[in-house]
């Protein structure tokens, strides 16, 4: 129905590799969760941001 709308979505809580490829299979090539990371704060995300580094290399949780 998104797509028809031609609207951009979201899927949220996609913790395993197998949830994520279901998704892509269907069409959906947007996501977020715990699969990519943990929620960080602030100052975790914009080093992810500026240095590319992934979350288990720093941060506090």
């Amino acid at each position: 129905m998104a797509d028809n709308l031609h609207l951009n979505v979201i899927a949220e809580g996609v913790e395993t590799e197998e949830q994520r490829r279901f998704l892509l299979d269907h069409g959906c090539v947007n996501y977020q969760g715990y699969l990519f990371s943990r929620p960080l704060v602030l100052e975790d995300f914009e080093a992810l941001i500026k240095y590319g580094l992934s979350p288990p290399e720093y941060g506090s949780y």
